[in-house]
């Protein structure tokens, strides 16, 4: 069980980290603005809701996610685990050994990015702002298709060795080339989607699974090889969102080449 000590420093800590915020917005609104509240005590509520919301979020991450995702990446990079054969055989351990690895990175970065608050926020704004012309929840799944294959690279890239920048470098060129191509729509959200995957759902398991795989891979350093994990859940949400931009775009217009076409025919005959 929590003790209430570790309960209240949390509160506390909690309060501290919004304080300024508090801060910033009522100085705005009483000082700049020089307007009152229109719902004083609504707002009252909804902020003790947030600070109590903020509060039982990070004792979950402390006390489940965190030692989850550490004790699930060591698991996984074990090598008695990888593969049992390879050692009784004194062979050396292959990229493609480490299967278990990447299946995880895959599905633990797909279900983390479709669970982040930050994410579904921005989804049910772009929603808003476009007159529904961007879907919650087609956004949601190309975010997290983005993360998913971002963080699998990533893990294939500690167990084979490769410098990190040669990998950013070349995503980052794809992204300079989808934005010629992708709808002007799209790219500004595509661009954000980037950073709202890095939140506090999806850092701690990431972070965890890329020390844990730096940490049991033979001639890995946990410092070089370990960070990084990250950098590829910024970057290739924008790719996967771009793209699924570009292939919505694409079949839109098949859709109504396909519509003019029979119009056509049916004017002929």
């Amino acid at each position: 069980m929590i003790s209430f000590t570790i309960f209240y420093s949390t509160l506390i800590s909690t309060l501290q980290d919004v304080f300024p915020i508090s801060v910033i917005i009522a100085g705005f609104q009483f000082v700049i603005l020089r307007k009152p509240l229109a719902n004083p005590v609504r707002v009252l509520v909804g902020f003790v809701y947030v600070i109590l919301g903020l509060t039982l979020f990070l004792l979950g991450l402390e006390f489940a996610l965190f030692p989850l995702g550490k004790t699930m990446a060591m698991q996984l990079t074990s090598p008695d685990l990888l593969t049992e054969y390879r050692i009784s055989l004194g062979e050396k351990l292959q990229w493609i050994d480490y299967y278990w690895v990447y299946l995880f990175a895959f599905f633990i970065g797909f279900s983390t990015t479709i669970a982040e608050p930050s994410l579904i926020a921005v989804a049910i704004k772009a929603n808003q702002v476009s007159g529904g012309a961007i879907s919650v929840n087609g956004l949601r799944v190309a975010v997290a298709l983005g993360v998913a294959i971002g963080i699998t690279l990533g893990c294939y890239r500690i167990v084979v060795g490769d410098p990190i920048h040669y990998y950013i470098i070349a995503g980052y060129v794809v992204v300079v080339i989808q934005t010629f191509f992708a709808p002007q729509l799209i790219t500004p959200l595509a661009y954000d989607s980037g950073g709202v995957t890095t939140s506090t759902v999806t850092v701690p398991i990431v972070a965890a699974l890329g020390l844990g795989l730096a940490s049991t891979v033979p001639g890995r350093n946990p410092m070089i090889d370990g960070f990084g994990l990250i950098a590829f859940a910024s970057l290739f949400p924008i790719i996967s969102v771009m793209g699924y931009a570009q292939i919505t775009q694409w079949l839109n217009r098949k859709s109504e080449c396909t519509d003019e076409t029979i119009k056509e025919k049916d004017n002929a005959v």
